[in-house]
């Protein structure tokens, strides 16, 4: 039999090109399964693209029989909230029917390991600003109800196969390869680093803070941020885990600590060229004053130790990664 594979999905979006790096660099064989909606075959620097999609059944089965795959780690997703609230279907037709058909063929062909892409998200509004795993489920969009029912399909796989898995609850994922070789080139992205770092170099011509009277130091909202290397490696420590014998496992992943709007903002200000313009709204429904991970069990299940958790150079990568998109550095579409 021919060494393993692992197959990553959605391995040429902004967070799987970022975990198909790191493996690479630690030289796994990787087949990458991507249809470029959003995506970039550029930012693939490691292993096989397949231009496919999630939903094509006979495709996935071929590539997990040909490839010899073990393990699956599943980013495909459509992932911009707004979107998700006006066309739902799109979410749950993508999110959740395209994983179920993964799913269905990981377990006719005996894949081992999974590891997927969920969300914070799943916990909606919670009542308190800083979650464990453990806190009530209640998400109040498409986007995350979408994560959500793809996390109870894993659980009920596993129970009655042999699959194990690792879901990994993102929090804020910001910032972008140090080195400068990849980045986040998401079209419309909402996320507040990247759209503010496209501010700085003059893309956008101003900046929005929803809401500055939430019960916090500065009146904005507080978020856990986490670098997408950073998560990138939770990837790679999930992983080490299965291949050890870890049992199934959800897990929060994010530092433990949040920064406000105001904090980000003066941060984006403080390492670019010229200030950006910021409009003050008013709070948007749905958005907690404060969403915070609590990651104790993370660090006491993998053996995960963060290199990036600093404000300045989160904020940094995702700058110079805008400067060299600005300079004509960035992906194409073809």
């Amino acid at each position: 039999m021919s060494k393993t594979s692992i197959l990553v999905t959605g391995g040429a979006g902004y967070i799987g090109s970022h975990v198909v790096n790191q493996l690479g660099k630690a030289g796994e064989n990787i087949v990458i399964l991507d249809n470029l909606s959003k995506g970039y075959k550029e930012a693939v620097r490691y292993g096989e693209l397949i231009v496919g999609d999630t939903a094509d059944k006979d495709l996935i089965m071929r590539i997990l029989a040909e490839h010899n795959v073990d393990t699956v780690m599943h980013f495909a997703a459509h992932t911009i909230v707004p979107e998700s609230v006006s066309n739902p279907l799109k979410y749950y037709s993508n999110n959740t029917c395209s994983s179920r058909n993964l799913l269905e063929c990981c377990e006719a062909s005996k894949v081992k390991h999974f590891i997927f892409s969920s969300t914070a998200a799943v916990y909606g509004e919670p009542d308190s600003p800083a979650v464990t795993e453990e806190t009530p489920l209640q998400p109040i969009n498409a986007y995350g109800t979408s994560k959500l029912m793809t996390e109870w399909m894993l659980r009920d796989v596993a129970h009655a196969s042999d699959l194990r898995y690792v879901a990994l609850r993102y929090f804020n994922v910001a910032g972008c390869d140090p080195e400068g070789n990849i980045g986040q080139s998401t079209p419309e992205a909402t996320l507040l680093i990247k759209v503010a770092c496209e501010a700085a170099v003059g893309k956008r011509d101003k900046i929005y803070i929803f809401g500055t009277d939430y019960p916090t130091p500065d009146g904005t909202g507080i978020r856990d941020y986490i670098h997408v290397e950073d998560l990138a490696s939770a990837h790679i420590s999930a992983l080490d885990y299965l291949r050890k014998g870890g049992v199934s496992t959800t897990l929060n992943c994010g530092y433990g600590h949040g920064y406000s709007v105001r904090d980000v903002l003066d941060m984006v200000n403080n390492v670019s060229d010229k200030p950006i313009t910021i409009i003050e709204e008013a709070r948007r429904a749905g958005d907690p004053p404060q969403l915070i991970a609590i990651v104790d069990k993370i660090h006491g299940t993998l053996n995960w130790k963060p290199r990036y958790d600093n404000l300045e150079k989160i904020v940094q990568s995702a700058l110079n990664w805008e400067k060299k998109i600005a300079a004509g550095g960035g992906y194409q579409k073809t």
